[in-house]
């Protein structure tokens, strides 16, 4: 850090950024003149900044001498959209976490599996203890029964030639006749089939292409507590609805 508090900044870095601007503003491209022109760099330091940008993917030289955009910055643009929406996820659901001081989690049912992207709690609301795979689980848990219900009975009936439901604790439900059939809830519940002392509730995100679910984990002893945490829950996940449809993707795994 320089004196003061302010940082310490490389004039080359920054100087190679507003190289890179630069080329951005100019559609067709544009020569190594233009853009010193442009950056108020010396010619000679922008040839050599432009050079290395190229070698390293930021640009690419075209047969004309102009510059362009290379595919690096494609694909820092594409990690920035992709880390933006698990942001905007994330708030939801760490506002989520804080009103209703419970565990939050994110999950989808993905070519064939399930799949927990995000999970967010804190020391005070810790999260279940995942001592069985939800993906071998999803009978047991809120996250997998919800995340089921939004496939056929044909569907939810190879899900379970898969994976046999087992006994986790003497709650389990594994009869499968009833796992298939089930009525689709807008909410459902998990009280302590798949670890004791933990409940769990889940609710349906909509229009990321598939089955994706919200879900909050707590003690049981609160269950009695289910109407206060429903509406809160569902908000959120429509909210987070609304988030992914407007993105057109689900966030990656973390």
């Amino acid at each position: 850090m320089a004196r003061g508090g302010e940082p310490t900044l490389i004039t080359s870095v920054q100087r190679a950024l507003r190289l890179l601007e630069a080329v951005g503003e100019h559609g067709s491209g544009a020569t190594a003149k233009t853009l010193a022109r442009r950056t108020r760099i010396a010619l000679p330091t922008t040839y050599h900044l432009l050079r290395t940008l190229v070698h390293e993917g930021y640009l690419e030289k075209l047969d004309d001498g102009a510059f362009i955009i290379g595919e690096q910055v494609a694909g820092l643009h594409d990690a920035a959209r992709v880390q933006g929406l698990r942001s905007r996820v994330r708030v939801a659901m760490e506002s989520l976490r804080d009103d209703l001081n419970a565990a939050i989690y994110l999950a989808r049912y993905h070519e064939g599996e399930v799949e927990v992207a995000e999970i967010v709690d804190s020391p005070r609301t810790p999260r279940v203890d995942t001592w069985a795979d939800f993906r071998q689980a999803a009978h047991a848990t809120a996250i997998g029964k919800c995340l089921l219900s939004g496939l056929s009975k044909e569907q939810r009936a190879d899900h379970f030639g898969r994976y046999p439901p087992a006994d986790l604790t003497p709650r389990t439900i594994t009869r499968i006749r009833d796992l298939v059939n089930g009525p689709v809830r807008p909410v459902v519940t998990d009280s302590e089939e798949y670890s004791l002392g933990t409940a769990c509730l889940a609710a349906p995100v909509i229009g990321v292409g598939g089955p994706a679910t919200l879900a909050i984990s707590f003690p049981v002893h609160k269950l009695g507590d289910t109407k206060s945490y429903v509406e809160p829950l569902r908000a959120a996940a429509g909210e987070i609805s609304r988030t992914l449809a407007v993105a057109g993707e689900f966030p990656a795994t973390g």
